[in-house]
């Protein structure tokens, strides 16, 4: 039986730019369906899977911010390649809060395009094979318990964790010596109407130092990563 092909919607409204995309992207043996606008795309993604989606942000009906922002409302995790000519820092930001996983200004080099395609591919791939986490999780003196949202520290006290805490601890462990961006916490910790400050993240970071660290000014296993994220290593 042939191999499935991985499949692309394809969300652009500008003609030549759709045609030559579509082309390039076959020619790399990906399978592309192919939409006008933001309507349909929500409609693609209701009734078919597709492995990746390329989103331009100026679309007719219903922008592509909007787009993205109703899929990720859904719980649907496609990847999102969001393309615009909004270059501003501001816009890029604006795209990435609301769930896009990359962004793309144009005019751009077509090379790049199919790069960042493939980049992302990959790290969907790999997301997807990852173990799901036990119930309870130890790292160096530490325990975790997922479903009693409690823990025991490296000092044997056995402490409650918020809704909060527990999510974004959990969202670290699963991510493994991965840096998990900011854009990403605020998804899948506080949702999409709520934005707190990277100060909010920071203290939450904190506290998971001052309960697991052994000495928590030079952590073991929660880091900051300036101007990106944050990531737990073991």
């Amino acid at each position: 039986m042939p191999e499935k092909k991985t499949s692309i919607l394809l969300v652009e409204d500008e003609e030549n730019l759709q045609e030559a995309l579509k082309l390039n992207l076959e020619l790399e043996s990906y399978e592309v369906t192919s939409v006008y606008d933001g309507a349909e795309a929500l409609k693609a993604v209701q009734q078919e899977h597709f492995d990746l989606m390329i989103l331009d942000v100026m679309l007719p009906e219903l922008d592509g911010i909007s787009v993205c922002e109703n899929i990720r409302l859904q719980n649907n995790d496609i990847p999102i390649l969001m393309l615009s000519a909004k270059n501003s820092s501001a816009d890029r930001v604006l795209g990435l809060k609301k769930g896009a996983d990359d962004y793309l200004t144009k005019p751009f080099n077509l090379e790049e395009l199919l790069l960042r395609v493939s980049k992302l591919l990959e790290k969907s791939r790999r997301s997807s094979t990852k173990q799901p986490l036990a119930q309870v999780y130890i790292f160096g003196k530490n325990q975790v318990d997922f479903k009693a949202s409690e823990c025991i520290t490296k000092d044997g006290e056995k402490i409650m964790l918020t809704k909060k805490e527990m999510m974004l601890l959990k969202l670290l462990i699963e991510n493994k010596n991965e840096v998990v961006t900011r854009e990403k916490i605020l998804q899948a910790v506080w949702g999409y109407n709520v934005y707190p400050t990277t100060r909010t993240i920071d203290n939450f970071v904190l506290n998971f130092r001052k309960y697991f660290e052994e000495d928590s000014r030079n952590p073991k296993y929660f880091h900051s990563v300036r101007g990106v994220g944050y990531k737990f290593t073991e």
